[in-house]
């Protein structure tokens, strides 16, 4: 064989190797995308399975089956797009990396949920529908099982979009929706509606309020300080103390409810102790981390990335305790009225249905979760680990005053409006000072500050699909729940 045939041939395999490389290249390509979704598959058929075990040979088996498929699948949209308010803002100021961040958060709402989730859940989201309005427990599970589909496929849609959303007003949502085709408009809690549409507004305006007024402290104790350094060895451990307290005090009302009952009063104590132990601990940690530092602004950024890791793992154990009823509670209620045959305002839920919940939010941040993670932390306003800190620290404290006052608040809408209020405050603060120090110039660099004006540091198309989509979620969920309901009973 001569050298030319030979090298020919050698040629020949070269170019099909090559090609069935690049084969084997757009197979991946390809099959990456479904990667995600195949995970979710099989975790929703492993938690049907799980119920088939337990109730399979029981009478309203396959309900409870589906039920637990649903009930996995709504855990699952919670993850993907709930935890993003706890993670966004620590990963948008670089404080974290994403993939910290989701196993922070994973191991976080899992302890939340499975450690202090509460053991008794109200089926009817707080009492907007009455139970004595309902005919019959197969009513009763097919408008659970509405609600259930419906606030799934609602926040599935919604993270789709990139719009952080509410999942408890799509379980509101959802079970109005199904209750008022199961028994009228007459069953609704109008007055508990009311109060929940309220706090569509009093939550974020009050979350960013909060954020921007931290922020706005900070930028006048220790950013426009000559001796920056010196003003956050006495304001850092302050601001960490107050966070520290606020977050026991959460803790205490809202996280550990399953482990203990304490009133407001005793959290509060709680979180005063917290706060002056945490106070004498971050005194030598900030001298310590502080030393050597430039005198300029960049520098104090180090001094709250620590705190800020903390305050999401924080919020994040809070979240899971709290939320996770959002995922299991109508699926505990079908599991109740198929077991005993009847259907009450609380049920206890089931272990296996808490773990069901704890590993879902888990599985969907891991697997969905990092879209939203990035557009709360980095596409609506730019954040650095002061402003984060700010974002973090008003959600704590949000959800105290709204619990000493009585007010029915989303922490979603909570975080999301911090992070909004800090990039307006940001906006005025900047067109404020611009304006200040060009007052006396010429007319030319006075239109240079009309220009700069019009520069915006917060994204507005963000703002209106988020403000739209809490609008029409309880509606939307609503909807889409009347018609599951009126689906489900027209075939049974």
């Amino acid at each position: 064989m001569s050298n030319a045939n030979q090298k020919t041939r050698w040629q020949a395999l070269d170019s099909d190797l090559h090609r069935i490389s690049r084969i084997e290249h757009a197979n991946v390509h390809v099959a990456r995308p479904m990667l995600a979704p195949g995970i979710a598959l099989a975790f929703i058929a492993l938690a049907g399975l799980t119920a088939a075990v337990l109730f399979g040979q029981a009478e309203g088996g396959l309900i409870v089956i589906a039920a637990a498929g649903f009930g996995a699948y709504m855990a699952i949209n919670i993850g993907a797009n709930d935890v993003a308010n706890n993670m966004g803002p620590a990963v948008g100021a670089n404080a974290l990396t994403m993939g910290g961040a989701i196993a922070i958060a994973a191991v976080a709402e899992s302890a939340g949920a499975l450690l202090a989730g509460g053991d008794v859940v109200s089926t009817i989201s707080k009492g907007i529908i009455d139970p004595a309005s309902v005919q019959n427990s197969n009513v009763f599970i097919w408008a659970m099982m509405a609600a259930l589909i419906s606030s799934a496929m609602w926040v599935n849609l919604a993270t789709w979009v990139g719009a952080p959303v509410s999942t408890t007003h799509s379980v509101v949502g959802g079970v109005m929706g199904a209750g008022i085709a199961a028994a009228g408009l007459s069953a609704v809690s109008w007055g508990t509606m009311s109060a929940i549409a309220a706090s569509w507004v009093i939550s974020p305006v009050l979350g960013g309020v909060i954020a921007a007024g931290f922020l706005a402290l900070i930028k006048a104790k220790i950013q426009n300080q000559d001796d920056k350094i010196a003003a956050a060895r006495r304001w850092v451990p302050i601001l960490v103390a107050v966070m520290a307290g606020a977050f026991a005090t959460y803790l205490a009302v809202k996280g550990l409810k399953r482990l203990v009952k304490v009133d407001l009063e005793m959290a509060l104590l709680i979180g005063l102790a917290s706060g002056a132990l945490v106070w004498s601990i971050t005194v030598p940690w900030v001298r310590r981390k502080s030393e050597g530092l430039e005198n300029r602004t960049k520098s104090l950024k180090t001094l709250f990335g620590l705190p800020l890791v903390i305050s999401a793992g924080f919020l994040s154990f809070a979240h899971g305790a709290n939320d996770v009823a959002n995922a299991v509670g109508p699926l505990a209620a079908i599991v109740h009225a198929a077991e005993f045959g009847d259907f009450a305002a609380k049920v206890t839920i089931p272990t296996w249905v808490m773990v069901i919940g704890a590993f879902g939010i888990s599985f969907g941040l891991f697997l969905f979760g990092p879209k939203l993670i990035r557009m709360v932390g980095s596409q609506i306003t730019k954040l650095n680990p002061m402003r984060a800190f700010c974002v973090a620290l008003s959600a704590a404290i949000t959800v105290i005053v709204a619990s000493w006052l009585g007010l029915p608040v989303s922490s979603t809408h909570i975080a999301v409006g911090a992070v909004f209020g800090v990039g307006f405050y940001r906006e005025w603060h900047q067109n404020r000072r611009r304006t200040n120090s060009n007052r006396q110039r010429p007319s030319d660099q006075r239109l240079a500050v009309e220009e700069y004006r019009r520069r915006k540091l917060v994204r507005r198309s963000h703002f209106m699909t988020i403000v739209a989509a809490w609008v029409i979620t309880v509606p939307a969920a609503a909807t889409m729940s009347a018609v599951i309901f009126w689906m489900l009973t027209a075939f049974t």
